[in-house]
């Protein structure tokens, strides 16, 4: 099994006529062969990836014509939020935005919309998801990622892969790769992540790659020592980050004392969570930690 995504899911791409829409629909159709349509307001009725996918002219149709049920947004900034809410009004169950670089007083906004909708955001300043061998939904390279029992939660698109690397270095795949994105507003929380995980009976592990700046490790690691009957892996990225200044992500600035790497990495030891130094131990904890857990 997996979570949010599989080969059954039914993908369109909002943007999917624009240069990086078109290359990342090919390369998630060519993935999974499950990317059924395409979104561009005005180009209703077109066909493009070589007359294989139709183009709508709103998510609404999409989702009347082609059955669709996960959006992947490639929308310049100033109009992404009016995408994420319009996937959301069609009644799309899960968006992925890859979007970098939206105003935050527009994710207030769609945050605020979103609680009045069942969608379910990823992201925005994400690289998507990935479930090896059956759907991929953004920007994650497929090639690097094997089928298996490891689920992989991360603020960063190239953690996320150096994560995949490290593991499958060991002989371990993954259920699911979820790329959360680093800006302040994000549309799913690491905790949340963690129980669909925990509900997800081929799901042995996780690991969770956070950052400095907000408290949302904090809150996933609490969830962790509640919740969590499976094995967690965490790394913090930014251990020697100054104070007050922004590292990379838009929500990567540590304002406060418990906002910083190694704030946040004692907290995470204190509630079970196998907390490694460096990406390059994340394999080999994982490893280990599944055979404790089986004992």
């Amino acid at each position: 099994m997996s979570i949010l995504v599989n080969r059954e899911s039914r993908i369109i791409v909002q943007g999917i006529t624009g240069s990086e829409g078109s290359f990342h629909a090919g390369q998630c159709l060519e993935y999974g062969q499950n990317v059924v349509g395409g979104v561009t307001p005005g180009k209703g009725g077109l066909r493009t990836l070589e007359d294989r996918v139709p183009v709508f002219n709103t998510c609404v149709d999409a989702r009347r014509e082609v059955g669709a049920n996960v959006s992947l947004i490639f929308v310049p900034p100033a109009f992404a939020a009016d995408a994420i809410m319009e996937a959301a009004d069609a009644g799309i169950e899960l968006i992925v935005c890859i979007t970098e670089g939206i105003p935050v007083a527009d994710m207030v906004k769609v945050a605020a919309y979103l609680r009045t909708r069942s969608s379910r955001l990823i992201g925005p300043n994400c690289p998507g998801l990935l479930t090896p061998g059956e759907a991929k939904v953004g920007i994650m390279p497929g090639f690097i990622a094997k089928k298996g029992h490891v689920g992989v939660i991360s603020k960063s698109g190239t953690l996320t892969y150096e994560a995949v690397h490290q593991l499958v270095g060991v002989g371990l795949g993954q259920s699911t790769c979820v790329g959360i994105g680093g800006d302040p507003i994000i549309g799913t929380r690491m905790s949340e992540l963690l129980a669909l995980f925990e509900a997800d009976p081929d799901t042995s592990a996780v690991v969770m790659i956070g950052e400095i700046g907000g408290a949302m490790e904090i809150e996933a690691a609490h969830y962790v020592a509640t919740h969590m009957t499976k094995p967690v892996i965490g790394f913090i990225a930014g251990q020697t980050a100054p104070p007050g200044r922004r590292m990379g992500h838009a929500g990567a600035i540590v304002s406060g004392a418990d906002e910083s790497a190694t704030a946040k990495m004692a907290v995470m030891k204190q509630c079970g969570i196998h907390v490694v130094a460096s990406p390059a131990g994340i394999g080999m904890a994982v490893k280990e930690a599944l055979v404790v857990n089986s004992r």
